[in-house]
């Protein structure tokens, strides 16, 4: 299990290496903005992957290291492998993001797309892994990686000290799990994700985490499972689902109040804020990353 010493420790071994994000007030929105849309690679999952990639031992790093990813988690281990001189290889669906797999491949990662939906990417991992013997940099199911995320709670916690709500995008649920674990006992965390890609809400009806194909405009939350980490930690967590055009007026929100240029998954926290789902009166949420596509930006932007 993951605790918030776990986290501490993470703090230690990336902080020097990453922006301090800012923690923004928009009146207009009525929250407070984690903006992590300004970590290296655009999001939050920088945290993470340099946390994992720094505890590589030497014969991991002669390895080489592997991960599956929509996108941002991808960016993340291709940085944070080139920082840390490890070869990267990684696994995305045919479908993902042409910017986002664009982004990967400038970072040095060489990238398998051979499958063409992302369950078929995750049933393809662990072939790779046993054809390559590299070491696998989980995207949300690797405390090391959850830990590294959880340090934004820190950060919130710090900069907002009288926060009565962390509202938090979900999908596969690493961030939510490293956030609940550093300041779980002390504020209330929120678990919001996409209709169309629900992974959270089936774990919590199933009772244990199940594979479902995502297919939700905010593809940072694409994720096909929730993780067992998070379930274990989180399915107990205030939990809200948002609609895709709850998403979308959201993104169109950040942009006109907050001058702030995000991706659809990044608007997720604060589309359950602006439909009502959730009430605070000092909620801060979490807006996770702005790597976006420009013709799906124009395309929300201009569709009112």
């Amino acid at each position: 299990m993951l605790t918030r010493d776990d986290v501490t420790r993470a703090r230690a071994t990336i902080a020097d290496r990453l922006t301090r994000t800012p923690t923004l007030h928009s009146r207009a929105l009525g929250a407070h903005l984690k903006c992590e849309l300004f970590q290296p690679t655009g999001s939050f999952k920088a945290r993470g992957a340099l946390n994992r990639l720094s505890s590589f031992t030497a014969d991991e790093r002669r390895r080489g290291a592997i991960t599956i990813s929509a996108g941002n988690h991808a960016q993340a281990v291709a940085w944070a492998a080139a920082q840390q001189g490890v070869d990267a290889l990684i696994v995305m669906a045919s479908t993902a993001s042409p910017q986002k797999i664009a982004a990967t491949r400038s970072y040095g990662a060489t990238i398998d797309l051979e499958a063409e939906t992302w369950i078929g990417a995750f049933e393809r991992l662990p072939l790779l892994i046993e054809q390559t013997g590299r070491a696998l940099v989980h995207p949300h199911d690797d405390p090391l990686v959850a830990a590294g995320a959880g340090t934004i709670g820190l950060e919130i916690e710090e900069d907002v000290p009288d926060a009565d709500a962390v509202v938090v995008p979900v999908g596969g649920g690493g961030m939510i799990a490293g956030i609940q674990a550093a300041i779980g006992e002390r504020r209330r965390v929120i678990a919001v994700e996409p209709a169309r890609a629900s992974t959270f809400r089936a774990a919590v009806d199933a009772g244990h985490p199940v594979t479902l194909e995502p297919t939700s405009l905010a593809d940072g939350c694409n994720a096909a499972r929730l993780g067992d980490l998070a379930f274990a930690l989180c399915r107990h967590l205030e939990h809200v689902v948002v609609s895709e055009e709850e998403i979308e007026e959201a993104f169109r929100a950040l942009y006109a109040h907050a001058k702030l240029a995000v991706e659809p998954a990044a608007a997720v926290g604060l589309a359950a804020l602006l439909s009502h789902k959730i009430r605070a009166e000092t909620p801060v949420v979490v807006v996770s990353g702005g790597n976006v596509d420009a013709e799906i930006a124009s395309g929300i932007l201009g569709s009112r």
